[in-house]
């Protein structure tokens, strides 16, 4: 329906065929965004013009913050389904829910568009070790602002229970109830509720496609099923945005009326008014909090005493913090957090900070060496928990990984020194005779335990995700040459630089063996992780990525091969041409002079015009592959260089073409002159033959008619 509005149209058969040279992906964006995206184009497209395309189509998305894990241009110019599928989903989620569902002023406070959409098709390749909460928060927003705007405006005023986009949706009477909402002539909801399925979904889609002018994008029996799919539903749905809520062209403009819904907008008014409130009565609360935290640090007790008071404050923290999480979840259309939640987080990460320092100092002032295991403990728990910090580039990530690898070596060091000091304390209940607070040595010990338990498999897991970024720092690099190699060449010297880069790349480096041990490597470390890790999803999340990457680095290992031989081609075409140009202008000059000469001379001359012909079509067949492989400023010469040969060529042509069989001609002359001195001779030696007297005898008869008959017979053999 959107390439339809492409100029020229352009139609999809195959969506897995149709895709792989990129133009029409990049027709699709530009129709989207109403910008013009550049593209290879012409008749021969090779795959290596197949990948720039796509790979300009992945860049513009990403320059619009969307982004793209586990989509590579070689995926898609393969037409590999699922990830063909999860690019063009994530176009629909970006271009045909987000974007309309964010542009719904009352859904501002709903929507958290951030950009949701990391790609679909990853499963956690690629993804920090947090499994993408935060991605799928984004993209559960946009699914529920669009849920909400159904909810609020069409499906309420019926009492119609929609809670999501699959089975709420099969009678077909939520679809009725929105094309209501938006033109309540076209629906009667009381026949609506009396009709099967089948005749509610075929009308509705009817009357949106031909009142409303939506594409019919389902089919009754596409919804009316068990598990209608989601995706399907949420883009059709969509698409009704566009025309809410008012659907009538003014008669002044025609445009759509852009104000909403009052009702709706009272609604969400009301919700934020509530919000507003709790972040307010939440800060309070914090404030108020973190007062009788440092009022009890400074109250005079026992260890014992203290500890307990401790872990009292860090309960009713702990329990008013799971209950308020949700306000926190951004409500802006950037991601950022309003002004109230900014505070209200302040004075959370201010009360944790408190706690934390609170806890740290009343473990450092336990007697003697349990003190120092006290500071130790907090140290390797609080390594245990640290958040990966994912860098910009891979390569930075994996570093880091490394030297946090690094430093838990340390702690498991350390903790086979602490271990069996702590073991006797805890037998003993008391350091050097002094007693220790129970409680606070139990909970000591739980939390021991979890660092002794969790430790060995925290080493295991780092190990793996330093492999994990390298490798994807490596397909990353060479996902940028290839990029650098798969370009709008320019003239011969600049293309010979290319395959000297390419060469020292792949070859100086050894590119190949690098990916092998890298991969090896990974495999082992995934093997002991998966092994020390008996979470299902984690196990089956290493093993996508792993197949994932192997899939990657086929299509990428080849795509690598293949530049060399591409660059060669160039080169060589450059060579022939170039060879070619100069040999015929030279001959030209000589060929043009030649047309006053005298008519043995022009034959001499042209004698060998084939062997120019040949030199002609050799010269345009390498000037019209550099044409299409070269950049505009080249290409742009070339037919401006071929242009003017072939000119003079044609010109000249027509005056010398029947020279181009001179040395046919001449042959076929001098045969024919050689047959006629050939039986003139017979005729001459018959005639003497004939005419000379002989003396009659039986013997002498016969002889002379042998002797004849072997004549004719030789003039027969040699006319």
């Amino acid at each position: 329906s959107h390439l339809a509005k492409h100029k020229p149209p352009l139609e999809v058969n195959d969506l897995f065929e149709d895709i792989k040279d990129g133009v029409k992906l990049l027709a699709l964006l530009e129709v989207l965004s109403g910008q013009r995206l550049p593209r290879e184009q012409g008749r021969q497209l090779k795959r290596i013009h197949w990948v720039s395309n796509i790979g300009t189509a992945l860049k513009f998305l990403e320059g619009r913050k969307i982004k793209l894990v586990n989509i590579h241009a070689t995926d898609i110019a393969d037409g590999r389904p699922s990830i063909v599928l999860g690019l063009i989903w994530t176009i629909i989620l970006y271009f045909q829910i987000e974007e309309l569902t964010s542009n719904l002023p009352a859904l501002q406070a709903l929507s958290n568009s951030n950009s949701s959409v990391d790609s679909i098709t990853s499963s956690g390749a690629g993804s920090p070790p947090m499994k993408r909460k935060v991605v799928n928060k984004f993209k559960g927003n946009a699914k529920k602002a669009l849920l909400q705007w159904v909810q609020c405006t069409a499906a309420k005023n019926f009492g119609i229970e929609v809670k999501d986009f699959g089975p709420s949706w099969r009678d077909g009477v939520a679809f009725q109830s929105v094309v209501h909402a938006i033109r309540p002539d076209l629906v009667d909801m009381e026949v609506v509720r009396r009709r099967s399925n089948r005749e509610n979904l075929e009308e509705a889609f009817s009357l949106a496609e031909n009142e409303l002018g939506i594409p019919r994008l389902l089919d009754p029996e596409d919804v009316d099923v068990d598990k209608p799919d989601e995706k399907s539903i949420m883009t059709y749905v969509a698409q009704f945005l566009k025309h809410y809520p008012n659907p009538h062209h003014s008669e002044t403009d025609g445009q759509q009326d852009e104000v909403a819904n009052p009702k709706f907008i009272i609604y969400i008014s009301s919700v934020c008014r509530e919000e507003r409130k709790m972040l307010r009565e939440l800060k309070v609360f914090l404030d108020q909090l973190e007062r009788d935290v440092l009022r009890a640090q400074g109250t005079e007790g026992s260890l014992a005493d203290k500890y307990q008071a401790f872990k009292n404050f860090r309960v009713q923290y702990e329990m008013k913090k799971k209950q308020t999480d949700p306000l926190l979840q951004p409500v802006q259309k950037d991601g950022k957090l309003s002004v109230d939640q900014a505070l209200v987080k302040q004075a959370w990460d201010r009360v944790s900070t408190r706690l934390l320092d609170w806890h740290i100092h009343l473990d450092k002032s336990l007697p003697g060496p349990l003190g120092v295991i006290g500071a130790w403990l907090h140290r390797a728990e609080m390594a245990l928990r640290e958040d990966i910090p994912i860098q910009h580039a891979h390569e930075e990530t994996a570093n880091v990984l490394h030297r946090k690898l690094e430093q838990h070596k340390e702690v498991l060091k350390s903790l086979e020194s602490h271990r069996q000091t702590f073991q006797q304390i805890h037998r003993d209940r008391s350091v050097n005779g002094v007693p220790v607070p129970p409680e606070q040595l139990q909970d000591m010990a739980e939390r021991f335990n979890f660092v002794s338990t969790s430790s060995h498999a925290h080493l295991i897991k780092l190990e793996f995700w330093e492999m994990k970024y390298r490798l994807m720092a490596f397909l990353m690099l060479a996902e940028s040459k290839l990029k650098s190699w798969i370009i709008k060449y320019g003239r011969r010297d600049s293309v010979e630089l290319l395959l000297q880069s390419y060469l020292t790349f792949v070859e100086g480096h050894r590119f190949f063996e690098q990916y092998e041990t890298i991969f090896t490597g990974l495999k082992q470390a995934a093997e002991v992780y998966v092994k020390s890790d008996s979470s299902i999803d984690e196990a089956e999340g290493v093993s996508k990525f792993l197949s994932d990457t192997t899939a990657q680095w086929k299509n990428l290992a080849l795509e690598v091969r293949s530049v060399r031989s591409m660059l060669e081609e160039v080169i060589a075409n450059w060579e022939k041409y170039s060879s070619t140009v100069a040999a015929l202008q030279a001959w030209l000059e000589d060929a043009e002079q030649m047309l006053s000469q005298s008519e043995n001379a022009k034959r001499d001359f042209f004698r060998n015009l084939s062997h120019w012909i040949q030199q002609h079509m050799d010269m345009n067949d390498a000037g019209n592959f550099l044409i299409e492989t070269c950049d505009d400023t080249v290409s742009r010469d070339l037919k401006q260089q071929l242009l003017l040969l072939n000119g003079r060529w044609r010109e000249l042509f027509v005056k010398v073409k029947h020279y181009a069989r001179a040395d046919e001609v001449d042959k076929l002359r001098q045969d024919y002159q050689d047959g006629i001195n050939t039986l003139k001779m017979f005729m001459d030696a018959t005639n003497e033959k004939m005419t000379a007297p002989i003396q009659v005898s039986f013997l002498n008869c016969r002889a002379f008619v042998q002797d004849v008959e072997v004549n004719l017979f030789k003039g027969f053999l040699h006319p």
